[in-house]
């Protein structure tokens, strides 16, 4: 028997009252007692992403909600402006190349944010853009990317939207959509959310939708004015998933009584003693300048497999960890920080590290990383009776 450790930037770890919840009898969705706790969902989300707009739920992974962006508030040959930094910013520009959009691609180097000078050049260059897409948090190179100050560049454009993909980014680190002035935010459950795959979760400004208004692009399941008057009615427009939302209420739950500034404390803690950990080990980051609080990239020495290692990592030692994709593939290694992750799985992360490092022949002492990790965790942290560890 071996004791499991999943530590990946999605699916991250369900807490026992969500999973216990969604274990309950299943509920029919056209009830009373799902509209009740639909409603309570609704409110919850609106928290969550700091907005006086509607959050809608999908029945669908962040990709579906990625693609209801673009197929509702976009025409056939639109500009778009897609800040292509990662595996998700390509993702924008496929989602947008599928419906006929004319992308123009900024290509950011893979660890990188995208510079503001540069999106500000595109824009005043090609004129009549119509959105630039971006993801908060670029799960694949570990990179957070200038929302708040795109928002202000798009916010001076009555015919431009900033439609930002905050899959790794809600509930992660601060996006106040409201106060910054986001059009379009994105989100999915498994994340930050801390439920399994299957929800995703989009809000609108009235910006946006007045875009929507004007729309002409085919869809059907993912039409958001028919879910936004479904939301009216505490119901979806089709069938949701019950098991999740039900899930949903007791995370929501969770994650208001320890406070969302609690949160990001916790998440920004847990990234920091990640990335101290890794440079005490003689690793580089990934994402040396603008590192994410959702995940820490982190570069394998020369010499090392990424998939023997990650595969190491989760057979011999019960630590799953998420590897590289695309050109990364085999090189990296990405540890979460965000959702029910704390203090102590991130010293077991370190430390599985650590001897994995040293059974591929990496010359190291043990608990180098550990030791640094400690530090940084302990800064500024003491705990008090009854404390959750947040």
């Amino acid at each position: 028997m071996k004791k499991k450790y999943l530590l990946a930037p999605g699916p991250t770890p369900v807490p026992p009252e969500a999973l216990l919840s969604m274990a309950h009898p299943i509920i029919h969705h056209r009830t009373p007692q799902f509209s009740a706790i639909f409603e309570e969902v609704k409110k919850g989300l609106q928290k969550i992403f700091q907005t006086e707009q509607d959050v809608l739920v999908l029945a669908s992974s962040g990709t579906g909600a990625m693609e209801s962006a673009v197929s509702n508030i976009f025409n056939k040959g639109d500009k778009v402006l897609v800040v292509n930094g990662g595996k998700f910013g390509e993702r924008w520009g496929k989602i947008s190349e599928a419906y006929g959009l004319q992308v123009i691609w900024l290509d950011v180097e893979w660890g990188r944010a995208v510079k503001i000078e540069d999106v500000k050049k595109v824009l005043e260059q090609e004129g009549n853009v119509r959105g630039v897409l971006v993801q908060a948090s670029e799960t694949s190179t570990t990179v957070v990317h200038p929302v708040e100050e795109l928002a202000k560049l798009t916010g001076r454009r009555d015919d431009c939207l900033l439609v930002v993909d905050g899959i790794t980014g809600v509930g992660v680190f601060p996006i106040p959509m409201d106060e910054w002035g986001i059009d379009v935010l994105i989100s999915g459950s498994q994340k930050a959310f801390m439920l399994p795959p299957g929800l995703s979760f989009i809000a609108l400004s009235e910006k946006a939708w007045g875009f929507v208004e004007k729309s002409q692009l085919p869809r059907f399941y993912f039409d958001l004015k028919k879910e936004r008057k479904s939301l009216g009615k505490n119901t979806t427009a089709y069938t949701p998933a019950v098991s999740l939302i039900i899930g949903l209420q007791d995370v929501l739950r969770l994650i208001e009584s320890t406070g969302l500034d609690n949160i990001y404390k916790k998440n920004h803690r847990l990234a920091r003693a990640t990335q101290e950990a890794a440079k005490a080990l003689g690793l580089r980051l990934l994402a040396p300048d603008s590192p994410s609080d959702a995940a820490t990239g982190v570069w394998l020495p020369d010499g090392i497999d990424g998939g023997k290692f990650t595969k190491a990592l989760k057979d011999d030692f019960g630590v799953t960890v998420a590897g590289g994709q695309e050109q990364l593939k085999g090189k990296i290694i990405r540890i979460s920080h965000m959702g029910y992750i704390d203090t102590f799985d991130i010293i077991v992360a370190i430390s599985a590290i650590e001897m994995a490092l040293k059974r591929f022949g990496y010359d190291i002492g043990f608990g180098v990383g550990v030791g640094r990790a400690q530090e940084v965790l302990s800064e500024g942290y003491v705990p008090k009776s009854g404390d959750s560890g947040v």
